[in-house]
């Protein structure tokens, strides 16, 4: 076989697949990250999905891997699989630019708390990926894949775009409103949010401590599954956690539901600003599926965006407000303006907010003591033009209450664009969130090979 042709074996291979082959030594780390390096050269003009890349920093991780292997040492879960990760995220000696040019130089001294588990699962740092500006709203240069016209979604702009032009496999986002689950909907990818509080922050920028979650993109929902798996495990320094045991994420993901799971089918408050062919989608996914309910929840729920807002604003001002005193003119008018408006929050509006979480949780509770999964939409329909990053508002609800939400790209828009499906699960039930994905695809599609 010619080298381009093993190349593109490898390429096609999901995560799961991948990492079995380098575990047998029927594929070696060095041939994965070249064949992922040659995919970058060719396709990076067109997405331009990367803040910073070295392939020598790449290959020397796999050499490493290799080395090790060939030493009999037990090797983790991912060795020799390649990860992009978001440039809000350290990577120690890796530049951590966070989408600013008042962060320009910045590298970071030490790894994040899940590059750290990465590295011990035997990942490959591929490299840093595209963030908007600070992780807000500011368009960045990343193009989506399936028309550069269009926006790729954001903040975890590079990250989809990557992931979705194969130039990685797996890659981590961050999602503070909808910067996981959008960017998946509109990139044709797999992206999930766990539960906050699962996956550690620490060696992430702050952008709200309440609201901030780690989350990642893949092909497929087992290779989700198989990343956020070597991400999970305790953090200290992360007061969001807990010391519970590590969730087995890609195992219950492979295993079968004891009964049929009963899903509900939630438009939510902003139903009327959906596109006419994600509505006739949403539709005839709900009657492919059969036996769903449809349910509307309390008019109280849409009150989520405005508390988010109040939160969200708040801890911006706070926590970026050093970027701000330092040099605003270099901040994007959208996000001077949201730092100020945010300078202005009332503590006790603030304080009143953060009682509302848990308020919401309870009714969400019940909801979920009838159902496994809620359908609903995680965008408005296909990816608008590059001179936005799209709304969020559709995850809003889900994020500020620190639920699981996972984006599947099972829908197409009308200019043949992909639309995903938005899944959400019972706070700190991601594995069964997972399972419940893997099962609807079955349903859809018939029986998935080892590794979707």
């Amino acid at each position: 076989m010619s080298k381009a042709a093993k190349y593109q074996e490898l390429l096609a291979l999901p995560a799961c697949e991948l990492a079995e082959r380098l575990a047998a030594g029927s594929a070696r780390a060095v041939e994965v990250t070249e064949a992922y390096l040659e995919r970058i050269s060719q396709t990076e003009e067109k997405v331009q999905a990367w803040a910073h890349l070295d392939p020598d920093y790449a290959l020397r991780q796999a050499k490493a891997l290799d080395r090790h292997r060939q030493s009999g040492h037990a090797i983790g879960p991912l060795h020799g699989v390649p990860v992009a990760v978001k440039d809000i995220i350290d990577v120690a000696g890796l530049p951590c630019e966070n989408g600013t040019p008042l962060d320009a130089g910045r590298r970071a001294r030490q790894d994040a708390f899940v590059v750290s588990r990465l590295r011990e699962a035997g990942a490959v740092i591929l490299g840093k990926t595209v963030t908007t500006e600070l992780a807000v709203y500011q368009p960045s240069k990343t193009r989506n894949p399936h028309d550069p016209s269009r926006t790729p979604g954001g903040s975890s702009s590079g990250s989809a775009a990557a992931v979705a032009s194969g130039m990685a496999p797996l890659a981590l986002g961050s999602q503070t409103n909808g910067s996981v689950v959008r960017p998946a909907s509109y990139c044709g990818v797999v992206g999930f949010k766990p539960s906050r509080g699962l996956i550690s922050r620490s060696g992430a920028t702050t952008q709200s401590p309440t609201l901030d979650n780690l989350g990642g993109f893949a092909r497929t929902i087992e290779d989700v599954a198989l990343l956020h798996d070597a991400m999970a495990g305790f953090d200290e320094q992360d007061s969001a956690m807990r010391l519970v045991a590590r969730p087995q994420l890609l195992a219950t993901a492979r295993s079968k539901p004891p009964v049929r799971p009963a899903l509900a089918f939630v438009r939510g408050p902003y139903w009327e600003d959906t596109e006419a062919d994600l509505r006739e989608g949403y539709a005839e996914l709900v009657a492919e599926l059969g036996d769903v309910e449809e349910v509307e929840l309390p008019e109280v729920f849409g009150r989520a965006v405005e508390l988010h807002r109040t939160i969200h604003l708040a801890d911006l001002a706070k926590h970026y407000g050093h970027y701000y005193h330092r040099d605003k003119e270099q901040l994007s008018p959208r996000l001077r303006e949201m730092i100020e408006e945010g300078q202005r929050i009332l503590a006790v509006d603030y304080n009143i907010a953060h009682d509302w979480i848990e308020i919401l949780n309870v009714g969400l509770e019940e909801l979920f003591e009838r159902f496994d999964a809620l359908i609903t939409p995680g965008t408005s329909g296909q990816a608008p033009t590059i001179d936005t990053t799209g709304s969020p508002a559709f995850c809003t609800l889900w994020t500020f209450c620190g639920l699981p939400a996972l984006s599947m790209p099972l829908l197409v828009g009308a200019d043949d664009l992909p639309i995903g499906v938005q899944l959400v699960g019972r706070r700190g039930r991601d594995g069964r969130l997972l399972r419940t994905a893997r099962w609807m695809l079955e349903t859809l599609r018939g029986p998935l090979p080892e590794g979707s």
